[in-house]
């Protein structure tokens, strides 16, 4: 009996029963009190309203679905290969990231960075013996430094815990460009323009909101000597010493003294600026402000998805394809497909009449609209069946040769 008493006490397991031979001392690494391998974006871009697109971007991109597949002659998808590179796509991409985690970490990066580079980094042969490798782990890497043939990749070493440089070769590593590059990486695009405008926004209120008074106290006397001058220096450190030792922050000066302040505050164009640059960038990405703030229609959305997802996913399928997949395997149909989810975008009031008419038109059967609402496919094979349930079903040739009986001949067999 595999649930009795002496089995349940035999094999019960707890996590805080420590056996010392298994529970030994051993140096592990270096430790953390945060995960050393999340992607941290720059700092001027962390500050920014920029890291909220750019997030939202990795999201979405990461919500899409990548497989490695195959496809026919016609190059339209028909079977997914089971892979280790399939798994690190829908299960586990490493040891501390699953399959979402890791392309929200090469979107984000790619969005901050402009280029990053996805490292297989345990694979079942050699990468520099045979092409004909499959991947076991992969992780993306900041590019540092390149070469015709190979660039240097900063990239996360779980064994060490640290991160580490290393040479590698570009026909086994996928280099991705951002397609939004020359909008969103390069040196004199908008969103570098509107970053630099932020910051300098930030720096001028923290000059505001500083603290500081900056006066300037009008002495009755000329300051032409050294005496002068260090009667006014004392002068000025007994107003400090009294402004910052006053509970309300009183002082108090002379009749023949006069102070004039000049922290006023100064007018610019920043705000403006900056209002001005954030439409103009939101218009070249693509992204509608809506869309950050969760209040897009489903055009809106659309215009997103074919705009900016679909052309960052289309770029990651791509070089993953001629990066990951020998010639050979090029040639036999396999790719690296990816799929968006169309029912995402679509109200549920709207969800019955689009499985009405995707059955009726022999376009999905019910098997395959039951999961997109939430249930289970049932177990009647003709739920699998691509037909018009609005039609009567068509017999097969076996089925039409069959004689029927009428229901007086029925009726005859029973008396």
């Amino acid at each position: 009996m595999p649930n009795s008493l002496i089995d349940r006490i035999q094999h019960a397991w707890n996590a805080f029963t420590k056996s010392p031979d298994r529970w030994a001392y051993r140096d592990d690494g270096p430790s953390y009190g945060d995960r050393p391998d999340r992607v941290r974006l720059a700092i001027n871009t962390g500050r920014t309203q920029l890291a909220a697109m750019y997030l939202r971007i990795a999201i979405d991109s990461a919500q899409l679905t990548y497989r490695h597949a195959k496809i026919d002659q016609n190059e339209r998808y028909t079977e997914t290969i089971n892979s280790r590179m399939n798994n690190c796509f829908n299960i586990e991409a490493n040891l501390d990231q699953e399959s979402g985690a890791f392309f929200r970490d090469l979107v984000l990066s790619l969005c901050d960075e402009g280029v990053v580079a996805v490292v297989p980094v345990d694979t079942t042969i050699n990468p520099a013996v045979s092409g004909a490798f499959d991947i076991t782990t992969m992780r993306v890497g900041r590019i540092v430094d390149w070469k015709p043939e190979r660039v240097l990749v900063d990239l996360y070493n779980q064994r060490t815990g640290i991160h580490e440089q290393l040479w590698v070769d570009k026909r086994t590593t996928a280099i991705i460009e951002n397609p939004l590059y020359t909008v969103m990486n390069a040196p004199n695009s908008t969103l570098m323009r509107l970053n630099r405008k932020l910051n300098l926004l930030d720096y001028v209120d923290e000059q505001t909101s500083s603290g500081k008074l900056d006066l300037i106290i009008q002495l009755p006397y000329t300051l032409r000597t050294e005496s002068k001058r260090t009667q006014a220096e004392n002068r000025r450190k007994d107003i400090e010493m009294q402004l910052s030792g006053s509970k309300y922050g009183i002082a108090y000066i002379d009749g023949t003294e006069t102070i004039t302040q000049l922290n006023r505050p100064a007018e610019n164009n920043l705000l403006a600026q900056v209002e001005l640059l954030s439409a103009q960038v939101y218009s070249e990405v693509g992204i509608a402000k809506a869309v950050i703030d969760g209040n897009a229609d489903e055009i809106a959305m659309l215009n997103y998805h074919n705009r900016v997802i679909e052309p960052i996913a289309s770029a990651i399928s791509k070089e993953f394809t001629r990066k990951f997949l020998t010639k050979t395997a090029i040639t036999q149909g396999q790719r690296i497909l990816f799929f968006m989810d169309p029912f995402k975008l679509v109200p549920i009031s709207q969800i019955a009449e689009i499985a009405d008419k995707f059955t009726r038109n022999e376009i999905m059967s019910p098997n395959e609209i039951r999961p997109i609402v939430g249930l289970k496919p049932v177990e009647d094979p003709e739920a699998d069946e691509l037909r018009n349930r609005n039609l009567n079903k068509q017999l097969s040739p076996d089925e039409a040769a069959q004689p029927t009986t009428t229901e007086e001949e029925s009726n005859q067999n029973e008396t």
